[in-house]
């Protein structure tokens, strides 16, 4: 069992953000097919046609989701092989392993996050 900053295992991190990954690839995978190669018409019907493209816009917003959750998921990967997952990218400190627990691609402390968040509203 590999410990790093802030007690955190590394080892069962990087198996549940790799599951977490695969789980996200087979999502978008089947989102890009459904959103990408439509084989079939829109339907003729004006109210069936509506909702289709509300379908669609759904399915879009889904798969962009996805793949900020997997550039998340890959960055938390790279910052376990450099060494630095577990410290804030922002300060320097350790995040606090319940915050890792909760938010396993998480790469603010708990304070810079909050003052981030502040300052983007």
């Amino acid at each position: 069992m590999t410990q790093g900053k802030g007690d955190v295992d590394h080892e069962s991190i990087k198996a549940e953000l790799l599951a977490i990954r695969g789980e996200l690839l087979d999502r978008v995978r089947r989102l890009d097919k459904d959103v990408h190669h439509r084989e079939e018409p829109l339907p003729q019907d004006f109210a069936e046609q509506a909702v289709e493209l509300e379908n669609q816009e759904v399915l879009v917003a889904l798969d962009e989701d996805a793949r900020v959750e997997l550039k998340q998921i890959n960055r938390a990967l790279a910052r376990l092989e450099e060494g630095v997952y577990g410290e804030c990218a922002s300060c320097g400190e350790a995040i606090a392993p319940e915050r890792l627990r909760a938010i396993a691609w998480a790469t603010l402390c708990i304070d810079c996050a909050s003052l981030a968040e502040r300052q983007s509203s």
